[in-house]
């Protein structure tokens, strides 16, 4: 897993397919994080037991996100906490991406492109929830 910081602050989180999947279970996210993301590789007649979630007051400041890369690749750009580009990277399919802060913005690579994006709501619309940021070259 490798993580994309702006000092103290982890922006983004890149874990490659072959890590993603290689454990029985594991968990990407620390506890303190807003979104909360891992990954189940168990064989057949594993049980999972029964649970239902306590209702807990929680309170985030901004949105995170998850994607997961079903199919094809892209190129993620990770912005920094003042707005500014700082690395990008290749995501390909199995792999799973983490933005927690700063800013991001993705290149599809492939036709046929598919990721599942997840993220904490509950949705206010964009201009509330997001700013456009001056693309780099």
């Amino acid at each position: 897993m490798k993580e994309y910081r702006d000092g103290d602050v982890v922006l983004a989180r890149h874990i490659p397919a072959e890590e993603a999947w290689s454990a029985p279970l594991q968990f990407f996210s620390k506890d303190e994080d807003f979104i909360q993301v891992g990954a189940w590789c168990y064989d057949e007649g594993k049980h999972l037991l029964a649970h239902a979630h306590n209702e807990v007051p929680r309170s985030f400041p901004w949105t995170q996100e998850a994607l997961f890369v079903w199919k094809g690749a892209i190129r993620a750009h990770v912005y920094d906490t003042k707005r500014e580009k700082m690395d990008e990277f290749v995501a390909r399919e199995g792999d799973v991406v983490i933005m927690l802060a700063g800013g991001h913005g993705y290149d599809v690579l492939e036709d046929g492109t598919r990721v599942l994006e997840v993220k904490n709501g509950p949705y206010v619309g964009a201009e509330a929830d997001r700013v456009r940021l001056q693309e780099q070259a």
